[in-house]
């Protein structure tokens, strides 16, 4: 069994101990990354959006339009800085539109 801290921590610090042990930072960093796309994206943008996947330090995002995935390519930095942003680490190195 176990053994129990006496001590008292919050739960915020369990939840991260938690994620730390049993290394599921990776898996949650992929889906926190999907969900901030479409969190700034948008409807218009996800609406073309097929795939959204993170692999080490790059997003691959796949598109089914030719023309949007051109007029993103001229801001990809910015899109990575607000997805940054967004998740609150540098999690993000490259942008690949697909």
């Amino acid at each position: 069994m176990p053994k129990r801290h006496n001590d008292h921590i919050s739960i915020k610090d369990a939840l991260k101990e938690f994620l730390e042990t049993n290394k599921l930072e990776k898996g949650l960093n992929k889906v926190n990354a999907a969900e901030a796309w479409a969190k700034l994206m948008g409807n218009g943008v996800n609406n073309y959006t097929t795939s959204v996947k993170l692999e080490r330090e790059t997003l691959y995002i796949q598109l089914s339009s030719s023309v949007l995935r051109e007029e993103l390519s001229y801001g990809k930095q910015k899109i990575i800085d607000m997805l940054n942003e967004e998740l609150g680490q540098n999690l993000i190195k490259k942008l690949i539109l697909r």
